[in-house]
């Protein structure tokens, strides 16, 4: 208990000191605020873009595929087997006994971008009419559904921001047709909303693709129904195709690119994490210097060497805790809910998403910041621990 107390009391006072200490302590301070929000924004990418990706999925959809295929890029579907695969069991039943299944056409086409006026590949995908039955959380914000058999689109709102000419009313030229723009939809952020959507048989038409698909997405009876459906697929002679669980699919294709992000967050931090460790170091090493007096009359008055120790270690660790807290509110304040798009590498189009700082991030920040202090106080507190009493009072 005594120790306790010992330590306790010297780390109060060298926090309560340290205004007099104000210029190399806010070097330290700064150092480390700057790692923490260069930090939590790079990460914040990697998980705006997952979230994007993964918001769309659900456990009771399932996207079939050919097999083998590993996007819808890669993937082709004839036409009866998609009839086939629409009668598989497990499938929610609509109006009319209609299977909630859209079968779909996945290409690329080239806009503009609001910002930059650079071309960016946007998906343009073509749905069935059950559409909006097997994605329920799509809604329509402006304008209207578009009308099956015309030309008619509707734009997502992340694309309808990010690139220019997808607003309602204006004409879309693409492939032998020109598409008119008649609503705006919203998809509780996901990866939808950067898409084009229209009439599949039209798509078909106009890139002289046949009776022929890319994926089926269906909506089943339950997230129990997946694996009789899946079984019955896969082990039908007739059909050669992969199934799996929209959210897992999804899942999958954002996970490159958040594996990217987070190598090279960390490395860039760790980059920006040894300059702002030498800062702490130094910044300690004066406040150690500046409290030679200070320390050889406590130690003088019978207190121990490893309360110095840890009253210098704490200085430093709080000095690192309040640049985490500053960097992280930073980041939450500048970079959360930023717009931006970036490449889909599995599509090859742009996916528009918003930076995200999640209290995980935050964490992880404030985490790294008292590491940085933890390691940036080891040299100095050991140095202040042994010093010599008789060295120390000279200083008096």
């Amino acid at each position: 208990m005594r120790f306790l107390r010992q330590a306790l009391a010297v780390t109060a006072v060298s926090i309560r000191t340290i205004p007099q200490r104000l210029s190399s302590s806010l070097v330290a301070v700064v150092g480390i605020t700057g790692v923490v929000v260069v930090f939590v924004a790079v990460l914040s990418i990697g998980e705006g873009f997952k979230a994007a990706m993964t918001n769309a999925g659900r456990s009771d959809r399932a996207i079939i595929m050919r097999s083998g295929a590993d996007s819808e890029m890669s993937s082709g579907l004839a036409g009866e087997h998609v009839n086939i695969i629409k009668n598989a069991p497990g499938i929610m039943q609509g109006a009319n006994a209609t299977p909630l299944a859209s079968s779909e056409m996945f290409v690329v086409i080239d806009v503009n971008r609001k910002a930059t006026s650079t071309a960016a590949n946007v998906p343009l995908r073509g749905v069935d009419a059950t559409v909006l039955e097997v994605r329920p959380e799509v809604k329509i914000v402006e304008g209207k559904m578009f009308s099956f058999g015309t030309n008619e689109v509707i734009v997502g709102r992340a694309a309808n921001r990010q690139f220019s000419k997808l607003n309602v009313g204006d004409l879309l030229h693409s492939g032998e047709i020109s598409w008119q723009i008649v609503g705006v939809f919203e998809a509780k952020g996901s990866v939808a909303e950067t898409e084009i959507w229209c009439d599949v048989k039209i798509l078909q038409s106009n890139y002289r693709r046949g009776n022929s698909y890319q994926s089926v997405l269906v909506r089943l009876d339950s997230a129990a129904s997946f694996d009789p459906f899946k079984d019955w697929l896969t082990s039908n002679p007739q059909i050669d195709v992969q199934v799996r669980r929209e959210s897992e699919y999804l899942e999958s294709q954002s996970r490159a690119l958040t594996t990217l992000v987070r190598i090279l967050g960390s490395i860039i931090a760790i980059l920006m994490g040894i300059g702002a460790v030498f800062g702490a170091v130094l910044t300690m090493y004066a406040a150690v210097v500046t409290r030679t007096r200070e320390i050889a009359t406590l130690r003088a008055l019978g207190f121990g060497s490893m309360p110095v120790l840890l009253s210098v270690m704490g200085e430093s660790i709080f000095l690192a805790l309040c640049g985490g807290v500053i960097g992280g509110a930073l980041a939450f304040l500048i970079f959360n809910g930023y717009q931006t798009s970036t490449m889909n590498w599995q599509t090859f189009s742009q996916v528009a998403f918003a930076f995200a700082v999640t209290p995980a991030l935050l964490v992880q920040g404030i985490l790294y910041s008292l590491a940085m202090g933890l390691i940036g106080g080891i040299f100095p507190a050991f140095r202040a621990a042994r010093l010599p009493i008789s060295q120390a009072l000279r200083e008096l």
